[in-house]
């Protein structure tokens, strides 16, 4: 290339700051040396994230880096796909000109859970996997959990044993957080503690019944790939296989995955991760804030570093109450926000009565907004829990103000979806019992008992030699048990017609879907959903692998009647608003028992967390930032005489030492004329009396 060639090609990095620019040439081109070795990028919130990992991925290609041997690992397929459209953007117009450099093609991004299934099934021969595995939800995981608990008579115990969806919570976290089990039910699950053995005994059963079925839950697509490079040759084979791996929003990895980084890059060459460590939230899903609090000290040399602290979004007094907040934290990568946006209004920390009056507040705050020019969409309401936002959806709801609450239903969760879904898996897997469990009972006159015989036989016999058709059912059922045993037997064909044959069981399940659903007309739209969604894939395994692993929102099963308004109020709960950003947010119960829960206060490390919850809710801000403290609020079923108000102080997280970034302020403010004064008497209606005269 000329030297002009050249000017023009790394024009595509001009637009980035100098933080921004470093981190993404670092070890590449004649910025390489043979020190390089692991990058950690500290993004603060609104700093160009995003912006920079894409453009380190393109320059990684511009420079001669081979995009089928690049692992981008991010937390959704959204995340994903959103990467690869700015890589492809950048690279067009870092090569311009060069041929055969137009389309970029990165086979090796998606989430954690999707590579590892896609890892899993090529690798599937060489460590005792069938390739043909399903994949468990989480619903149907519990339900085998649940079958395996019965089996073992742990749900006829004198004492209460745990519910399925408890023992699947304590599994989960035992494999993610690589914890003793011991510690960990002592620590978050202390009333389980003493079954400690007889979990140990189920859950070594749920394993077996796992392997037995030939299905995976969405912990084993980590584990399964951890134990893998636990073998040197295979994690030498791996390793050598991705050139370059980049991890975004490594602040929420587990230990798990941090495994399988170090396993496969074990001196660092070649691994970037990107994070913040002050947006470490999701602890509760076995997320660890060390693992990027730690990531430096993995290698030798120690990983690079590079903050970026210039943020995008919020204006600086936004900004300047957020650093005050969370430079409280007892251990961070050293990091202050700074923005050019400058503004004169501080955030407000407006204090009220009573959780009646804060919903008055938000009300006539976002009208307000509204009037001058700020859309109800433009603005979020954001709690620490879901029930907290219930006093302000019924005086939403009384004013006719229209909103959408995040943290609804997920597709597989309906139960309509999972009628279909079943069918599909038990179709793909005859083994996986509650597939085939649940698809067997949609037929009208088969029911527990003849679904459970119809499995063992279907268990017993050898490969290849289920014979459906022949399986004993009840007569009233045996022209419909026919209907189904040809459908599944088409879609297990090998080479079935895609997404044809999806659409056939579509059109079968019209008639369970009317029989078993008062609301089946409301529930087809999901379908309708499922069939356009199935269009978009190749096949049947592919589409149920990625279905399971990134679920779309229900269109249906949510709470409330779906919008007819172009406008509404954002409702979300802080860990579902984490990645997004509004012109104005307002964050509901800043005291003492809401932030920090009084859930999560047992350890300076929840504490810690909680501190790193009220920091995200306030960076979610672009311009206006309401907190707001109610001196008494409403809380439900905490003691024996039933619903009651308690007090409360304002959040530990804001001392009075960093009340001066605030702007205080009492709602509602006081009538013109009042100074105090005992109020002038008022004639008393006599109602009693009306009431009688009404029936005189």
């Amino acid at each position: 290339m000329s030297s002009s060639d050249q000017a023009e090609a790394g024009h595509y990095l001009s637009r980035l700051n100098d933080a921004q620019r470093e981190a993404v040439r670092f070890g590449i081109g004649d910025t390489a040396g043979p020190e390089d070795g692991a990058l950690l990028v500290i993004a603060g919130a609104g700093s160009g994230k995003t912006n920079t990992l894409a453009h380190r991925v393109a320059h990684l290609i511009v420079n001669g880096a081979d995009p089928s041997r690049i692992l981008l690992l991010t937390f959704s397929r959204r995340a994903a796909d959103e990467m690869i459209r700015r890589v492809t953007r950048i690279v067009r117009q870092a090569t311009a000109g060069r041929p055969g450099m137009g389309e970029v093609e990165l086979p090796w991004a998606g989430t954690f859970h999707s590579v590892g299934a896609k890892l899993l099934r090529d690798y599937a021969g060489r460590i005792g996997l069938d390739p043909g595995f399903t994949i468990h939800d989480r619903e149907d995981s519990a339900d085998l959990m649940n079958i395996v608990r019965h089996e073992f008579g742990f749900s006829a115990k004198t004492k209460r044993f745990p519910m399925k969806g408890t023992c699947l919570s304590i599994y989960s976290a035992a494999v993610n957080t690589q914890a003793e089990m011991a510690a960990l039910l002592l620590q978050s699950f202390p009333w389980c503690a003493m079954w400690q053995a007889d979990l140990q005994r189920l859950f070594l059963g749920y394993v077996e019944a796992k392997q037995a079925q030939q299905v995976l839950d969405y912990d084993d697509l980590l584990l399964y790939w951890s134990q893998m490079v636990a073998e040197p040759s295979l994690a030498q084979e791996l390793g050598e296989r991705f050139t370059h791996i980049l991890v975004d929003e490594y602040q929420d990895t587990n230990r798990l995955q941090a495994s399988i980084l170090h396993a496969l890059k074990p001196d660092g060459r070649g691994l970037t991760v990107v994070g913040d460590d002050a947006q470490s939230i999701y602890a509760f899903r076995g997320a660890t804030v060390r693992n990027i609090l730690d990531f430096p000290s993995h290698f030798t040399p120690p990983a690079r570093q590079v903050t970026l602290d210039r943020n995008y979004r919020s204006t600086q007094p936004i900004l300047a109450a957020a650093n005050a907040v969370i430079a409280r934290a007892k251990e961070r990568f050293s990091k202050d926000l700074w923005s050019e946006r400058t503004s004169s209004q501080r955030p407000r920390l407006v204090t009220v009565k009573e959780d009646a009056e804060q919903a008055n507040f938000i009300v006539e705050q976002a009208l307000e907004r509204r009037e001058a020019g700020i859309k109800l969409k433009s603005q979020a309401v954001l709690f620490r829990a879901s029930h907290h936002s219930a006093r302000l959806e019924v005086e939403l709801t009384r004013r006719n103000i229209p909103y959408v609450k995040f943290g609804g239903l997920k597709f597989l969760e309906a139960a309509h979806v999972k009628d279909v879904l079943a069918v599909l898996r038990w179709a793909q897997n005859p083994r996986d019992r509650v597939a085939g469990f649940r698809a067997l009972q949609l037929l009208a006159g088969i029911g527990p008992k003849t679904a459970a015989r119809v499995l063992d036989n279907v268990v017993a016999a050898p490969a290849g030699c289920a014979l459906l058709a022949e399986q004993p059912v009840p007569e009233g059922a045996a022209q419909g048990w026919q209907e189904l045993v040809t459908l599944v037997e088409n879609l297990a064909q090998r080479g079935a017609p895609w997404p044809a044959s999806f659409e056939a069981v579509c059109r079968w399940y019209e008639e369970p879907l009317s029989r078993i659903y008062d609301d089946a007309a409301i529930r087809q739209g999901d379908i309708d959903q499922l069939a356009r969604i199935a269009a978009t894939y190749p096949g049947l395994e592919r589409f149920l692998t990625e279905l399971t692993l990134d679920p779309p929102d229900a269109t249906s099963d949510q709470a409330g009647v779906p919008l007819l308004d172009e406008d509404y109020l954002i409702l979300s709960t802080i860990h579902s608003a984490k990645g997004k950003e509004w012109p104005a947010v307002t964050i509901l119960n800043v005291v003492d028992g809401c932030l920090p829960s009084d859930l999560a206060t047992g350890s300076s490390e929840e504490i810690e967390e909680e501190r790193r919850l009220l920091y995200v809710a306030m960076t979610r801000a672009k311009d206006h930032l309401d907190l707001i403290v109610p001196q008494r609020f409403y809380t439900s079923g905490q003691s024996r005489m039933g619903d009651r108000h308690v007090y409360g102080s304002r959040s530990r997280f804001i001392p009075n030492s960093i009340v001066s970034h605030f702007e205080s302020m009492a709602w509602p403010p006081p009538k013109a004329g009042e100074d105090g004064a005992a109020a002038a008497p008022v004639a008393a209606v006599d109602l009693a009396a009306r009431m009688r005269a009404m029936w005189r």
